[in-house]
């Protein structure tokens, strides 16, 4: 059995990973670090999902990461693009050496008279079980599963004679040219999967229980083509991230604060967009609020024009049951189709399925409270990233790692090796993810909770944690620093019955 040790160790070779790999290099250069990817390649999410049409629903200037700038001429651009600069990210930064590829974490184990971890990983390539321990552990795995996406038990669906697709596994080669296709959903993989199919597909169509926002953005920005004409891109990029967060941070705030005026400037912005008489209350109005759920992005308004000129059609509808040639409608409405593509959502799954265990006590995280957003109760040494739900994702994980640098460099200088996060003695607890969106409700209750106030309460506001987290007091009450001493309880995870609210 194989066995190693480094500083730092980080989990996953996706955009998070690479990211946090990179700040390593780039603000703590003296420690060692490796990457462990449970897949075989470079990219996470951009390498793993090759459905048609797969893209950003986020700006690239947000998207990417703010120490290498977006030059590619698409502001929102597709998994392609996105996957090729994450892979040219990792090559220019010399991260590629050391990531371990086929590792998959299954259990880490802190030990605090030493000050560290021990994780244990298979390898899916020999079948090997490897031992490596780190003295800090990151984990940039993402909060759903690789393996398998979310799909309801459908009636009859064994009647079904056509091909049946989850996005999550798309078939390579798969052909879809003058086929009848039935997206099933309503989340972003539709919005994406509909137009995109419908280019080559005899038709397409968007079967949804209930509506969801979709708004049109335009695939490129011309205020990011007026400013590369005048500044080198070292220049505009920081301009461009900070208008599109301003922008993004603007949208949120109004649809909190006056969600009918926003609801109502949707509707306006959809009907423009579809035929004259289109019903856009029954497909386009949801009965949420909008930022209740993540609003979908149309680049070009390319799922409305496909609608327009009639290559796709929405329907919103429950299903009784699948036929042999279609799907049967509640209404008895049937749709026939040749591909029916379940685009129904995900599966969560925290810090990538391991299990964690502290001084030989196993750790639940659903009774942890996550501190700042990015660390856990009771849990040693330990950050996870967990993007924004209403903004890019690598905004917050740049964020998280400009942090961790912070606080290595810290326990570097203090002579400490550890830092524990404390849960709060006060208040309750709110799920860490606030959306309403179907996967997030199936499965919350088993990811670590949050706080109601700071340093416990995780915002959805970007400047506000640029403040926090790159220029905040790393010593607060809710973290506590010490070195490496005999075992002792572990303390700071809530076991008392404190509401959730």
């Amino acid at each position: 059995m194989a066995c190693d040790h480094v500083d730092v160790l980080i989990v996953g070779a996706g955009l998070s990973g690479v990211g946090a790999a990179c700040h390593l290099r780039r603000d703590c250069p003296d420690k060692t670090y490796a990457v462990l990817e449970a897949r075989g390649a470079i990219g996470g999410t951009w390498d793993l999902f090759r459905y048609p049409g797969i893209r950003s629903d986020s700006d690239m200037f947000t998207l990417g990461y703010s120490f290498k700038p977006w030059t590619d001429p698409k502001a929102i651009a597709d998994g392609d693009s996105i996957r090729d600069y994450v892979r040219d990210t990792a090559r220019e930064y010399g991260v590629v050496e050391h990531i371990r590829f086929h590792h998959r974490v299954v259990r880490a184990e802190w030990d605090s008279s030493t000050a560290r971890w021990t994780v244990h990983a298979h390898r899916a390539d020999t079948g090997e079980d490897v031992t490596i321990t780190c003295s800090f552990l990151f984990t940039c795995s993402g909060y759903y599963r690789y393996d398998a996406g979310h799909t309801p038990e459908f009636p009859g669906v064994d009647r079904f004679t056509g091909e049946l697709i989850h996005p999550q596994h798309w078939p390579q080669e798969f052909d879809h040219t003058g086929r009848r296709v039935v997206v099933i959903g309503s989340g972003a993989t539709a919005v994406t999967l509909v137009p995109a199919m419908a280019r080559r597909a005899a038709h397409v169509t968007m079967l949804q229980r209930s509506p969801t926002y979709v708004i049109a953005l335009p695939s490129r920005d011309v205020v990011a083509d007026a400013l590369r004409r005048w500044l080198p891109s070292t220049a505009a990029h920081p301009l461009l991230r900070w208008k599109n967060v301003l922008l993004g941070t603007v949208n949120f705030q109004l649809s909190r604060r006056a969600p009918s005026l926003v609801r109502a400037l949707l509707r306006r912005a959809a009907k423009g967009r579809l035929p004259a008489g289109y019903d856009v209350d029954r497909h386009f109005s949801p009965r949420y609020d909008p930022w209740d759920q993540r609003l979908c992005v149309a680049p070009d308004g390319d799922l409305f024009e496909a609608v327009r000129v009639g290559r796709a059609s929405v329907v919103t509808d429950t299903i009784d049951t699948f036929t042999e040639h279609g799907v049967r409608l509640a209404s008895g409405e049937e749709l026939p189709a040749d591909v029916v593509v379940t685009a129904t959502g995900l599966n969560l799954l925290a810090l990538g399925g391991m299990s964690v265990a502290v001084d030989g006590v196993d750790i639940d995280l659903a009774r942890t409270v996550a501190y700042k957003g990015m660390m856990l109760s009771g849990v040693p040494n330990l950050a996870l990233t967990i993007g924004y739900t209403n903004a890019s994702w690598t905004l917050k994980a740049d964020l998280v790692a400009t942090y961790v640098c912070r606080l290595l460099r810290h326990l570097d200088a203090t002579g400490h090796q550890i830092v524990t996060p404390v849960a709060p003695r006060d208040g309750g607890l709110a799920p860490l993810i606030d959306l309403t969106s179907g996967y997030v409700l199936r499965s919350v209750d088993v990811l670590p909770r949050q706080g109601v106030r700071a340093p416990w309460r995780l915002h959805q506001n970007y400047p506000r944690d640029v403040l926090l987290m790159r220029h905040g007091r790393l010593v607060d009450e809710g973290v506590r620093f010490s070195r490496a001493t005999a075992p002792t309880p572990v303390t700071g995870i809530r076991t008392t019955g404190v509401p959730v609210v």
